[in-house]
């Protein structure tokens, strides 16, 4: 049962660790899980542990184009010369046992036959015949070029672990598993919607005193970016009717809801009339710029979690960023959180003591390595420039006035298309 910690945080303000902490209670258990085909599974993320039923590599094998040999403690009193008794090429192995003195001509992948222990590069010999001479054998290392069964993954080994999110990388390591299909969660539905008789879809006449949504796009393409599936239900006029009406469809098809906009003073009683008409809401204070406003409850039989975000662009997609993203990720049994990166200041931050603030920022690694981050312009809750700019949020604690140039500030890196 979902523990309602959230609705009992009083009126006073909250701290953004407070309000994670009592929203993350309204997502009391990741999805349910079902099985994909593995080329569709990319973006998706693993219900279950995936173990390697077999070693990776399955066999030891040669890492170059070359010869295979067991490479004598003193190979100068050798002079360097072998003789070649066959060939190993990848997927037709050599069956016989070397013995000293011999060699085969092997290729990438084959595997080492028995009696081999190193791999000398094709460029370091030459041959006339079967007799193979082996060129500067004081830069040969016992051993080298040789990949061992099993140093990727050994057999009964977790590949891969609950939670991970499936990229490119994953996707190989699976298939390199012998592995067509995987147990992963059922993609979040989340539906989606903004408020307000101001607000106009992009496309239409936009009125004297309107504004375009430019919230609901921006929601929608974050959601997107964490793998959710998006129920988009497009602009709802302040009407308790009507909201009550969206809400009620929004609880039917989703497993978590999100708004933009009528949850500040003044607006947020038509939103608390109709989620409490299907559920239960709470209004909080946050102590945090930009996106003080924020709502969150429940609705319907399900008890579907609701998140009423503020309505001011740059305010929306930072508590979305802090709030909304963690509880997609534990509906997918991700971490909520990914921790955050330090850089070095290249100038100053504004904040006040008491409140965390996450301004616009731009970091990059400077030469000796060190990542540094300067903001990206004004920092208004409305100015969407910025962000775009911005390739990361800069967080300045509660504890802190502000941050000047030099001081230690904690970024965290948003996602962003090449």
């Amino acid at each position: 049962m979902t523990t309602l910690s959230c609705f009992e945080l009083g009126e006073r303000m909250l701290s953004v660790a407070e309000a994670h902490e009592a929203l993350l209670t309204l997502v009391p258990r990741p999805l349910a899980s079902e099985r994909v085909a593995l080329v569709e599974a990319h973006g998706r993320v693993l219900a279950q542990d995936v173990t390697a039923g077999f070693d990776v590599p399955r066999h030891t094998n040669s890492a170059m184009d070359g010869i295979a040999l067991r490479w004598p403690q003193d190979a100068a009193r050798q002079g360097g010369a072998w003789r070649r008794v066959g060939e190993a090429l990848a997927g037709h192995p050599y069956t016989g046992r070397l013995g000293v003195g011999e060699c085969i001509a092997i290729t990438t992948g084959a595997a080492l036959p028995e009696g081999a222990d190193t791999v000398i590069m094709i460029e370091q010999t030459s041959s006339v015949g079967d007799a193979v001479s082996v060129h500067a054998v004081e830069r040969v290392k016992p051993g080298q070029h040789v990949r061992q069964a099993g140093e990727d993954l050994a057999r009964g080994q977790v590949a891969l672990a609950a939670g991970h999110r499936l990229e490119a990388a994953a996707l190989g390591l699976l298939a390199s598993l012998g592995i067509a299909t995987v147990a992963v969660r059922r993609r979040p539905r989340v539906a989606v919607f903004s408020t307000g008789d101001e607000v106009t879809a992009p496309g239409d006449a936009v009125g004297h005193a309107g504004i375009y949504d430019a919230n609901r796009f921006s929601l929608i393409g974050l959601l997107r970016e964490q793998g959710a599936e998006v129920v988009d239900l497009g602009i709802v006029v302040d009407d308790p009717a009507a909201l009550e009406e969206c809400l009620g469809e929004a609880a039917r098809v989703a497993d978590l809801v999100v708004s933009s906009g009528g949850v500040s003073v003044g607006q947020a009683d038509h939103t608390k009339a109709a989620v409490e008409r299907l559920g239960r809401l709470t209004l909080w204070r946050i102590a945090l710029r930009p996106g003080r406003p924020l709502a969150c409850g429940v609705l319907g039989e399900r008890r579907v979690p609701f998140l009423g975000l503020p309505g001011n662009p740059v305010a929306c997609l930072v508590t979305a960023l802090r709030f909304m993203v963690p509880m997609v990720a534990a509906l997918e049994g991700r971490a909520p959180l990914v921790p955050g990166l330090s850089a070095v200041a290249d100038g100053t931050f504004r904040s006040r003591l008491g409140r965390t603030d996450f301004n616009r920022g731009h970091y990059h690694s400077d030469a000796q390595g060190t990542l540094r981050v300067v903001n990206t312009g004004a920092q208004g809750s409305g100015i969407l420039s910025s962000m775009v700019s911005a390739n990361c949020l800069v967080e300045i604690a509660d504890d802190r006035e502000a941050a000047a140039p030099g001081d230690i500030v904690t970024i965290h890196p948003l996602f962003r298309f090449p």
